[in-house]
């Protein structure tokens, strides 16, 4: 059952070249798997409305099939970061709308645990927001939590964004290439890792980006963001 929801949604796939130090040969993100340091590791974001990751009020995973995601227009992207390296994700498609797919995101992965994030909103039909920090919690090299952390609104005036709930910049739709605007609205996922892997190794990224976050995500990669749209 999960693997054909998985197959009927919409799927792009995006890999994060991995070292030849992976020992991870569980590539589905709907599986459980247990890592260490350099090793790639799969996971999925899941586009929708708010209302489609909740069943009589429970958040599930979008691997579950009882949500149907599949028959609501949902759009599914998979990822492989190397463990423990610090990763910008982005996802370029002419296929990929964020607000026709209901304009918020769950990551997630797993099968036992069904590990999965808090809806985050990307988009709405006045504002896009597309910078994210998103933190992939492990214990003893098995995923527990995944976080969504935000840096708030102290660069929104620098790019000319706006500030939304306090805490996100955002571009008007209005300014982005797709309504004949100057700005690359593609989403830029920073991912990052806390926790232990399997050998009980610290993963130490999220302090290193913590510790560096007076800096605009936005200016840090704009030039890496480019390299992804060819």
């Amino acid at each position: 059952m999960v693997a054909m929801v998985l197959m009927i949604m919409v799927m792009m796939i995006i890999i994060v070249a991995a070292s030849a130090a992976d020992t991870n040969d569980v590539f589905d993100p709907c599986s459980d798997t247990k890592v260490q340091k350099r090793d790639g590791f799969t996971f999925g974001l899941a586009f929708s409305t708010k209302e489609s990751f909740f069943l009589d009020q429970i958040q599930y995973s979008p691997c579950d099939s009882r949500l149907a995601l599949s028959s609501k227009n949902a759009q599914l992207a998979v990822f492989r970061p190397q463990v423990d390296e610090i990763s910008l994700l982005t996802i370029n498609s002419t296929t990929f709308d964020p607000i026709m797919s209901g304009g918020y995101m769950v990551a997630f992965a797993g099968r036992k645990y069904a590990a999965r994030s808090a809806p985050v909103m990307v988009a709405d039909n006045t504002h896009t927001i597309t910078t994210f920090t998103l933190v992939l919690e492990f214990m003893e090299g098995t995923l527990q939590n995944l976080y969504w952390k935000s840096f708030g609104c102290d660069s929104c005036s620098v790019n000319s964004f706006v500030c939304l709930n306090n805490q996100d910049c955002a571009v008007p739709n209005s300014r982005c290439k797709s309504s004949g605007g100057s700005i690359d609205c593609n989403i830029g996922i920073q991912l990052t890792f806390s926790g232990t892997d399997k050998n009980l190794e610290a993963l130490n990224s999220w302090y290193e980006v913590n510790n560096l976050r007076r800096f605009s995500l936005y200016g840090l990669y704009s030039d890496v963001r480019d390299t992804f749209s060819g």
